[in-house]
């Protein structure tokens, strides 16, 4: 049994750990795909990031990409800084302890996919419907 006086948040660096299982997790022509994607681990955005979202309460963003993704690509054009992924430690934390539901690293993987399929050029919208048709 967890000695609960005594135990800690997951860390920035726990976090990080679950995301590098996550990813090798998955099917290998995925992780081939997005290998290129920094992942970044923060305990939330930062403001400008929240403001440009349009988002007022940092507990609203638990992950974001960054980049061009890959259906947006040119062959002819310049090379695209390479892609990230950021997840939000408080954010993933305050959901996690809402749900009840998921292991914190099953959450840390959902999140980790989610922006893994901006990254192949799918909306929010596609990913719903998929998550819906599973």
């Amino acid at each position: 049994m967890t000695d609960w006086t005594t135990a800690a948040a997951p860390s920035l660096d726990d976090f990080a750990v679950l995301a590098q299982a996550a990813f090798e997790a998955l099917p290998e022509p995925f992780r081939r795909l997005a290998a290129e994607a920094v992942v970044r681990i923060d305990d939330f955005a930062d403001d400008e990031t929240l403001e440009a979202l349009g988002i007022s309460e940092p507990f609203e963003l638990s992950g974001l990409y960054h980049g061009v993704d890959l259906a947006e690509r040119s062959v002819l054009g310049p090379a695209p800084m390479p892609p990230r992924i950021f997840l939000y430690r408080r954010p993933i934390l305050d959901e996690w302890a809402e749900r009840g539901d998921v292991t914190l690293g099953e959450l840390i993987a959902h999140v980790l996919v989610h922006e893994i399929g901006h990254h192949f050029g799918l909306s929010d919208d596609d990913m719903h419907r998929a998550e819906d048709e599973a």
